[in-house]
Formats: C-alpha cells, structure tokens, sequence
C-alpha cells in the first residue's frame, strides 16, 4: 500500500505573508503571497510560495506547493547536522554548524521554522547579507541538501571511513 505524501502529520509552519497592492482605474486591487515550511520531523522539509487574491487561498496553495517539493536531509543522532555548512541563494548567505546537544536553535525566525521542520534540535545559524524571508528560507533549505555523509565523501575521495573520521 502506497504511503500518502499528502496526510496530515506534518509540521506547518506561516513563515511570512506579504500584501501586495495594484491601483488600476477604479481604485486599489490587493493581492496576497505567502512562504510556509512544511516538515516531518524526522528528516524531510520543503517550501512553497503562493499567490491570490485573498490570504486563506495563499496560504492553502503555497501549503500545497511545498508538499510537492520536499527534501530529505542528513542529521546525527542527536539531532544536529553533520558538518558546517555555507550557502548563497542571490544575495543571502547562510552558515550553519552543528551545536552540542542542548543549546538549542540559535538562529533567525525565517531559519528556526525551516529547522523546526526537519526536526533539528540543536544548531547555530547566522545569516549575511539580505535578510528578506523568502531567499532566506530557499538559502537555508539549499544548504540542508548540500549535506553529505562522511561514507559518501570517503567514497568519493577514494579512502576509507575511517580514514576520514579519524
């Protein structure tokens, strides 16, 4: 039997919604976007951005959109990620390193909602740059896929786990 992707034991999480407004001749036309993180905890984030003329709709179709598009992401054991990582998307830079166990989420509300989501418990993020939400979140989850296991880059360096390790 086939796992439904779509059920509904998700984290969600509203990270920003903006209001956009249009005059036109018969006066002023809003629309609305918003950015939600969708996760489970246990590994897998995604994103979505959606557009509409009112906000339950916005949010309902960027729900949706980051649904489809998630990302699994490698963590330890206790919670943190596997290395330090660095990362632009346009004009947002990322840095995130793994944090010992009990410091918590130390990172900007935009990178804690996308850290809640994948289940991280401890980490230690900053942002250069650009602070605006959107380009953080896609910043922050880019960085996330960037994270390779140390069997995989021992692999590809030709040597041993061990080797790498130690």
């Amino acid at each position: 039997m086939k796992k439904n992707i779509f059920s509904n034991d998700f984290y969600e999480k509203l990270v920003f919604v903006n209001r956009i407004s249009k005059t036109v001749k018969g006066g002023r036309v809003f629309s609305f976007s918003a950015l939600t993180v969708v996760g489970n905890k246990k590994g897998k984030v995604g994103y979505g951005y959606g557009k509409a003329k009112e906000v339950p709709l916005a949010i309902q179709k960027s729900l949706d959109k980051s649904k489809r598009n998630m990302i699994d992401v490698l963590m330890n054991k206790n919670r943190t990620i596997k290395h330090e990582i660095k990362a632009k998307y346009i004009s947002t830079i990322v840095f995130m390193k793994p944090a010992s166990s009990g410091t918590g989420i130390i990172a900007s509300k935009s990178m804690m909602a996308v850290f809640k989501a994948v289940g991280i418990k401890d980490i230690l993020a900053k942002i250069y740059g650009s602070n605006n939400p959107i380009n953080i979140v896609k910043a922050t989850i880019k960085a996330l896929s960037l994270i390779k296991s140390p069997y995989y880059i021992a692999c590809k360096r030709g040597k041993f786990l061990k080797e790498i390790l130690f």
